[in-house]
């Protein structure tokens, strides 16, 4: 697919970030998201900063985004981010419904960096007993309930 000059540059800027963020200590990662040609959030990395093992780029750039866009609903927002996302990232990408994403190194750079992201990919593959976190499904009585509950609810809102 060819690129054109705005994503050229949107994707640069999240490259950008993301060495900006190793040159002071921060992992390597930056993220842009971009609506109707404008930037409505940015981040870098800041798992190490924070810390939080869930503060990546992606994620923090999206929960900016969702607070500027004054919704959780980010669809016709493209996410350019400086790696391909990682699983949890991309869970976030389809929970907020960003349209698009454009990305510079892919996963395969990331793990010949350190990172896990093929680790991550394949777990998601295998059923939970095959994981290497152990997963236990306990049935308690009121198990359930919450989400009858939430169909019931005159608060209930589709995301």
């Amino acid at each position: 697919m060819k690129m054109n000059k705005t994503d050229i540059l949107f994707l640069t800027r999240a490259v950008q970030l993301a060495r900006e963020n190793v040159a002071i200590g921060g992992g390597p990662f930056g993220a842009v998201i971009v609506k109707d040609g404008e930037i409505v959030a940015e981040s870098a990395n800041q798992v190490i900063a924070i810390p939080d093992p869930t503060a990546h780029a992606e994620i923090q750039a999206i929960r900016l985004a969702a607070i500027n866009l004054k919704s959780f609903n980010l669809t016709g927002t493209t996410l350019y981010t400086s790696c391909e996302p990682c699983p949890m990232c991309l869970g976030a990408v389809y929970w907020s419904r960003i349209s698009r994403i454009v990305f510079a190194s892919d996963r395969h750079d990331a793990d010949l960096a350190g990172f896990r992201d093929d680790e991550l990919y394949e777990a998601m593959t295998q059923s939970p007993d095959e994981r290497r976190v152990q997963f236990e499904q306990l049935n308690v009585p009121e198990k359930g309930l919450e989400f009858t509950e939430w169909q019931n609810s005159h608060i209930k809102i589709d995301y």
